[in-house]
């Protein structure tokens, strides 16, 4: 039998678990799979050279991370409306016509808030970065009912393309797009990293640990390494927190069942990625 064959173009992911999870979860359904790492600048290739790649040598499919999940987007069919909406996709489809994109980190954040918090309403909250992830992240908030969300990028016109996007979408929701970093967290009740600060690589964190006391929860997009300077300084400040390996977990279940059609058993598939790898 022919493996699937299924990868992962990003930066910096040198450490990803991706190839882990799905390999497991393969294992576990049954399927002979393989997952490989591909990184453009190592490769000595463009990200389009790459993706051209994966669809000429048979990919099934491919998630897409940081920072191509906006790049990818006009090369790709996509048939879900929210996905369209957010404009970056981290999961790609190959088959006889034109890939087909989809947005896990949405459907994923929306699954991790809910099995960590419950039925809670997010409340007020500060997002930092408005990039790919942070696309993702503000229209899972709206469907959490997100009371207000206040949004902070260094890269101005991102922060207000995202704002007009999740206000045209759902104009239930307060949208403030913040000037700097104090004003965004202040009284927040949730606080939410969606940059690369504290990824292996990119040290430190987006908001100073003397801003968080007064929030009740966070949030850190960031999973390598888990515990992230920013959840670390959350936890001592008291707040609730949630890593970013629960948003990789159940995004990458929800990848897999799109690669396969197969959903896999997540509680065998959790209890084996946390026994150290063979």
């Amino acid at each position: 039998m022919t493996p699937t064959r299924l990868g992962l173009i990003g930066d910096n992911i040198a450490r990803s678990q991706s190839p882990r999870l799905h390999v497991e979860a393969g294992r576990l359904c049954g399927l002979d799979l393989t997952y490989e790492r591909l990184i453009p600048h190592d490769l000595g290739r463009s990200f389009d050279e790459v993706f051209e790649h994966c669809l000429d040598e048979g990919f099934r499919g491919i998630n897409v991370t940081y920072p191509y999940k906006e790049e990818v987007v006009p090369r790709l069919t996509v048939p879900d409306p929210a996905t369209a909406a957010i404009r970056a996709c981290n999961t790609v489809l190959f088959g006889t016509g034109r890939p087909v994109g989809y947005n896990t980190d949405h459907s994923g954040f929306i699954a991790a808030f809910r099995a960590r918090f419950g039925a809670a309403s997010p409340g007020r909250v500060a997002m930092i970065g408005a990039g790919g992830v942070g696309k993702a992240i503000a229209f899972g908030l709206t469907g959490l009912g997100v009371q207000e969300l206040r949004i902070f990028d260094r890269d101005s016109e991102k922060a207000d393309g995202l704002a007009a996007a999740v206000t045209a979408s759902s104009s239930d929701i307060k949208l403030v797009v913040a000037m700097t970093v104090d004003e965004a967290v202040a009284e927040a009740d949730g606080l939410i990293n969606c940059t690369p600060l504290g990824m292996t690589g990119y040290a430190g964190s987006p908001i100073p640990a003397n801003l968080m006391t007064g929030a009740c929860w966070a949030f850190d997009a960031v999973y390598t390494p888990v515990d992230t300077n920013f959840l670390c300084d959350a936890q001592r400040a008291g707040l609730e927190v949630m890593s970013g390996y629960e948003l990789f977990f159940h995004q990458g279940v929800d990848a897999f069942r799109l690669f396969t059609g197969l959903d896999v058993d997540t509680v065998r598939l959790r209890r084996v990625l946390e026994l150290p790898p063979e």
